[in-house]
């Protein structure tokens, strides 16, 4: 196995140290789907059955006939908008944040996992996404889809009184960012990152940082200015854990590409 904890500078913070408190500004829980029931077609071709049987209890099976009860959160971040942060026992390296948009009928599903052992030059959480239709539903709007909205775009995320970070996202791959106030103040890096367009000025925006092994999944309303996000990643203890963020975007203005554009 290859040690990569050379690679990462003695005063770097870990999981524990920056997501402490990361949650002020985040849009509460919601108990609104307990008791009910939703079923999903994936585009893959797969399926995701949930029967929320409280508000942090779900009881799931997919296509493949994996099947669990578990611990999840939702945050409703607009009418019908619901973001839900899913953990997995059985595989305790693997966490979904599911999106489930009603007013359209439509979902996207975030699944992380934690590699187990480092892989030089790559980031050790790996993200795959997948679109979906709430079965029953008559699906509007486009299906989601990886996006290039945000490129150009530079802002700062207050995400307490105690954690503020500026974000610039460079291309359809990689953001950059730096912390202004926090734990992590001076420090910087860029990163791999996704953007998901679901169409209503709302995106999936997702990164997984390449010196510790961390990955979040964040869902972005650009017309309220606010973001509800998930860490997930391994903590001091080496366990893997999530931590809930949630942010107040404060635009800083945008670069505009005259003739070649960024991948």
């Amino acid at each position: 196995m290859t040690d990569m904890t050379a690679a990462v500078p003695s005063d770097w913070k870990a999981m524990d140290d920056f997501a402490a408190g990361i949650d002020a500004n985040r849009l509460p829980r919601t108990e609104a789907l307990a008791g009910t029931s939703l079923s999903i077609a994936q585009a893959d071709g797969g399926a995701l059955y949930l029967d929320l049987r409280t508000g942090q209890e779900v009881s799931w099976r997919d296509g493949a006939g994996r099947q669990g009860t578990d611990w999840y959160e939702a945050v409703e971040v607009r009418d019908g908008v619901h973001y839900l942060t899913v953990t997995d026992e059985d595989r305790p390296l693997r966490a979904v944040v599911l999106v489930i948009n009603r007013n359209t009928g439509r979902t996207l599903t975030a699944e992380s996992l934690i590699a187990d052992a480092p892989s030089p030059g790559r980031p050790r959480v790996g993200q795959v996404f997948t679109p979906g239709v709430l079965t029953g539903s008559s699906p509007r709007g486009a299906e989601p889809a990886p996006s290039r909205d945000l490129i150009g775009l530079r802002a700062l995320y207050r995400y307490s009184p105690n954690h503020l970070y500026e974000h610039v996202y460079l291309s359809s791959e990689r953001y950059a960012w730096q912390c202004l106030v926090g734990e992590q103040r001076g420090h910087g890096d860029v990163d791999l990152a996704d953007t998901w367009g679901l169409g209503d000025d709302l995106y999936v925006f997702t990164f997984r940082e390449f010196l510790i092994p961390v990955a979040a999944t964040w869902l972005y309303d650009l017309r309220a200015l606010r973001t509800t996000g998930t860490f997930f990643g391994l903590g001091a203890d080496g366990r893997a854990k999530v931590a809930p963020g949630g942010a107040v975007i404060v635009p800083l203005g945008r670069a505009t590409y005259p003739d070649e554009q960024p991948v």
